[in-house]
């Protein structure tokens, strides 16, 4: 008899974004005639950018015509797509990371799930707390994170690296060795960003432990800061310790169109194996790539005309979490990120669990928000909101909130 991955069988009640979903719809059957505002789930609301959309026009046309037709595209990318995010995105910080260190996916979420296949199982793992479910989720599933604690809401094999109000959400550099450690800035779901001096002792620990900062950088398109480093390589070393994620979702649009994007330098070495050769052989063997007309869209982005309709987005986004931020602590709440940033991190008042107050928004205020609980143990008591949302309907949800407290 065929015998399934117990691992699976671990995890605890459903992910998170689809228990959110469950109640959501549950609230709609009972309460048909209620307008929910949405902004629990990170999906963008504006439509791709002009740009991306022609260019996805002519490339099916390309599809439809037997001289331009194309089957079976490279796994890793095509490099008219690579090139251009190694000289726009890397090369223009100063950045020195090759067309050929860059791996086209449908998306970071599945990037930052499938690289522990190309890691040993007793590899120690470090994570956030708060943390995106994500990266704890798929080390559970590959049998690494040991049995679940439901008293603490910890997972043995897990190291938590605790992010709170007193530390700023930054996690502190480990006095112990680990071997992955994953960090995400701006950070999801506190909206934190890390200094270069921050990162730099991060980068310092892997280098001297061996370890690999799996450093997931989708948000990076929010940072305004000038002082606030967009990738990891900005840090000398990063080179020889670090993987780097990044999206077109959050900047671009792409939730719908699924494109993203992992970076995995040559002379990123483990155990006299270039991780980089490793990620090539994963995804040359469970991986089709992305389609053409996707990449001719993401490309796009890259354009004069396709830059400055992302910033537009990227504008019309920054004022939501403005407008978040600034009206719930008018409100007396306590919130953090919205700078730099599209998440906005708020505490629950009077200390309410978050899940509660998520009930309580949902049903008095008919306002959809992600319960920090869902993070991690460090989550409770706060809850995430997100600047997504048409820019009316959130200044809405904002009254809204405001009026029951």
């Amino acid at each position: 008899m065929a015998r399934i991955n117990d691992n699976f069988q671990k995890l605890p009640g459903n992910y998170l974004f689809s228990e959110i979903a469950r109640r959501v719809a549950a609230y709609r059957t009972e309460n048909p005639d209620r307008e929910l505002i949405l902004l629990g789930i990170g999906d963008v609301t504006r439509p791709l950018p002009a740009a991306v959309v022609a260019a996805m026009h002519r490339a099916a046309d390309e599809m439809g015509q037997v001289s331009t037709f194309r089957g079976y595209g490279p796994e890793q990318g095509y490099d008219f797509l690579r090139e251009t995010i190694a000289q726009h995105d890397f090369a223009a910080r100063g950045i020195k990371i090759r067309a050929d260190e860059i791996f086209i996916s449908d998306g970071a979420k599945s990037d930052c799930g499938n690289i522990v296949d190309i890691f040993a199982q007793d590899n120690r793992v470090a994570v956030c707390d708060p943390v995106y479910p994500v990266y704890v989720d798929t080390n559970v599933m590959s049998g690494r994170a040991g049995e679940y604690d439901p008293a603490t809401g910890k997972w043995s094999n897990l190291c938590y690296m605790p992010c709170t109000r007193e530390n700023h959400f930054i996690p502190e550099v480990l006095q112990k060795p680990v071997d992955l450690v994953y960090l995400c800035f701006p950070n999801n779901p506190t909206g934190a960003v890390a200094t270069r001096e921050q990162l730099a002792a991060w980068v310092n620990y892997a280098n001297a432990c061996g370890a690999i900062i799996l450093f997931d950088a989708a948000y990076e398109a929010y940072i305004t800061d000038p002082a606030i480093p967009h990738s990891i390589y900005e840090i000398p070393g990063a080179e020889t310790c670090a993987i780097e994620f990044r999206s077109f979702s959050k900047t671009a649009g792409f939730t719908g169109a699924r494109c993203a994007y992992t970076m995995i330098p040559e002379a990123l070495v483990r155990d006299g194996a270039h991780l980089r050769d490793l990620w090539n052989r994963r995804q040359c063997t469970k991986f089709n790539g992305v389609p053409y007309v996707t990449q001719m869209g993401a490309a796009a982005v890259y354009s004069p005309e396709g830059a400055q309709q992302v910033r537009e987005n990227l504008d019309y986004y920054r004022k939501n979490a403005v407008c978040i931020r600034n009206g719930l602590l008018a409100a007396g709440l306590a919130a953090f990120g919205g700078e730099n940033s599209p998440y906005i991190w708020v505490r629950t008042p009077d200390g309410m669990p978050s899940w509660d107050f998520f009930d309580l928004l949902l049903k008095q205020a008919n306002v959809v928000t992600t319960p920090g609980a869902g993070f991690g143990p460090s989550g409770e008591g706060y809850i995430r909101l997100t600047a997504f949302g048409d820019a009316e309907k959130t200044a809405q949800a904002v009254e809204r909130i405001r009026s029951i407290l």
